[in-house]
């Protein structure tokens, strides 16, 4: 907690040290805040204040109800707008039994990804 002027503040602490983010998993409800620019805890400031020159990487994980509902298109297509880096989500039998479309990315899926961002922007050595 900052008390004067010049006290970190975290979000924008975050914002600096970062090369990159990735938000992983992203439910339905911190989609909506993100497209929507709404900032009321640490993730959504930290998104909010994010320097867009850098990359952000995001896996959408939901219901499949929630899912197909026609709100997240437009909302993932708000964040796609904002530059961000969908990471797709996939089908598969979910936590809540159901099956369909949802399902977070593999885990070897997004680090791939992250590598190849991260590349690309020349932040990353291979070994």
């Amino acid at each position: 907690m900052w008390k004067c002027r010049s006290d970190p503040v975290l979000h924008i602490d975050l914002r600096r040290w970062a090369d990159l983010m990735l938000v992983s998993p992203l439910d339905a409800n911190t989609l909506g805040k993100v497209a929507s620019g709404i900032c009321d805890n640490l993730l959504t400031c930290v998104i909010r204040a994010w320097d867009r020159s850098k990359p952000l990487l995001f896996c959408p994980a939901m219901n499949t109800a929630m899912w197909e509902h026609p709100i997240t298109e437009q909302q993932v297509g708000q964040l796609k707008a904002f530059g961000y880096v969908e990471i797709p989500c996939v089908a598969k039998k979910l936590v809540c039994g159901d099956q369909g479309l949802g399902a977070m990315a593999e885990v070897g899926t997004i680090v791939d990804k992250v590598k190849e961002v991260l590349s690309q922007h020349g932040a990353f050595q291979q070994n």
